[in-house]
């Protein structure tokens, strides 16, 4: 019974609304018709005016009212204590730790080549050897200039005995002839002759000399003939084959690159300048190459070069990365991203950078008021946020949320890794609710 009389009585609301309605519309037609526009006036704008009824009503409805005007949602998040981490990214290349490029300082066409690319090799052990012959030819012109040299030393010291085997007997003849022969002149001679034999036994030693040493620098030449390692290694690189001619000129020529030992390498890395005064001798690291997806290695700095290097007008200063290779995995010429361990603290108190940035609007008029259709299509505040500046004491303002409510509180801020930041001094505490932006504006 009770269901039938709520049902009758919307049915009677309904009907209310409805005469309602068309009593409306007959006004309408009412007004329109003193105005002499007549019926057809109202049939051929009858639904365009409706449409525009509506849509005002609906808009005042929307907007006219100001009941909430000014009241600002916040998001917030809240402070937390943990591990704060700094990191500092660089891209470089892994090279070996001694690496050597091995030519030849003759000239002349390869023979032999013995061994290929990824072969060890020893110390002194021969790679490569050119045609011999002609090293082969300068050696026996050399040791031939020797033995002329030393006939030519042999010949001079004879004359020398001679020369002074007459000054003897002029001597004993001078003795016994009582200094009358022979004569002056002749004994002047004799010395004389004594003194070009002797000098002509020195010019002819250091004949010899010269030809020993043209002997050995052609006996260099022939060793040098055979390219040998300078060291104990891995041939990375063979850039020769028999049959190739070599000019030796100003610059040697490479024909193998050898890398002294691949189980410790070096990434060579570009520290960008923002980031160089954080970076030091000493400090930890990893990296990772395309070649291994989700393997980190272990790396140090070593050194940081104070050289800087131009790249289209980014400034950045060359790092070294010792890295342990054991396992050989890593290859020379591997391209490496490397994240440095700058900083650690423990147990710091951290606030996202996002609320170092928010700084809450101008407030909105919180009076009633009734604008109605018009004036709530004025302009509204402007929610854009402007960060709060640094004050001469290295202080800034924070804003945390109470009672739904941006209140600013002092802080002084340490040290970030992009994404939070560390509060070293302040009336911030964990657990506080911080705000970092505008949630909506009614």
């Amino acid at each position: 019974m009770s269901k039938n009389i709520h049902t009758n009585t919307e049915t009677s609301a309904q009907a209310g609304k409805q005469a309602s309605t068309q009593a409306g519309m007959g006004d309408l037609e009412a007004i329109l018709a003193t105005q002499g526009g007549g019926g057809g006036f109202l049939r051929r704008w009858r639904l365009p005016l409706i449409l525009v009824v509506i849509v005002l009503v609906g808009t005042y409805f929307l907007f006219g009212s100001d009941k909430d005007a000014g009241r600002v949602q916040y998001l917030a998040t809240k402070v937390t204590t943990d591990n704060l981490v700094v990191k500092v990214s660089a891209t470089g290349q892994l090279e070996p730790t001694n690496q050597v490029n091995v030519g030849s300082e003759m000239s002349g066409t390869v023979e032999t080549v013995f061994v290929d690319d990824d072969d060890r090799v020893t110390k002194g052990q021969v790679l490569a050897v050119l045609e011999l012959a002609k090293f082969k030819d300068a050696v026996a012109r050399s040791q031939a200039t020797v033995g002329v040299a030393q006939a030519s030393v042999a010949q001079a010291q004879a004359t020398v005995k001679e020369a002074r085997a007459r000054i003897e007997r002029y001597r004993e003849v001078a003795h016994l002839s009582g200094g009358k022969v022979p004569s002056k002149t002749e004994m002047d001679a004799a010395e004389a002759e004594l003194a070009r034999a002797e000098a002509n036994v020195t010019s002819a030693q250091a004949s010899v000399a010269q030809a020993e040493a043209a002997l050995r620098s052609d006996e260099t030449d022939l060793t040098k003939a055979h390219i040998r390692s300078p060291i104990n290694g891995v041939v990375l690189e063979r850039a020769v084959d028999p049959g190739q001619t070599v000019a030796a000129s100003l610059q040697a020529v490479t024909l193998f690159t050898l890398a002294e030992d691949l189980s410790k390498m070096e990434l060579k890395v570009d520290v960008d300048e923002a980031d160089v005064g954080q970076v030091k001798a000493g400090l930890p690291a990893n990296f990772t190459v395309d070649a291994w997806p989700g393997r980190r290695f272990e790396a140090q700095i070593t050194r940081v070069g104070y050289n800087a290097i131009n790249t289209d007008g980014v400034i950045s200063y060359p790092g070294v990365l010792q890295v342990d290779n054991s396992d050989l995995s890593l290859r020379p010429g591997m391209t490496g991203t490397a994240e440095i361990t700058t900083l650690t603290h423990e147990n710091a108190l951290l606030v996202p950078n996002a609320a170092l940035r928010f700084s809450p609007p101008e407030a909105a008029p919180t009076k009633k008021t009734n604008r109605g259709l018009f004036g709530s299509m004025m302009m509204r505040p402007s929610s854009r946020t402007i960060p709060e500046p640094t004050a001469a004491d290295g202080s800034r303002r924070i804003w945390v949320l109470r009672d739904g409510q941006a209140v600013p509180l002092k802080i002084k801020i340490g040290a970030t890794n992009g994404r939070v930041t560390e509060i070293v001094e302040g009336e911030l505490e964990a657990g506080m609710e911080v705000i970092t932006e505008i949630a909506s504006n009614k």
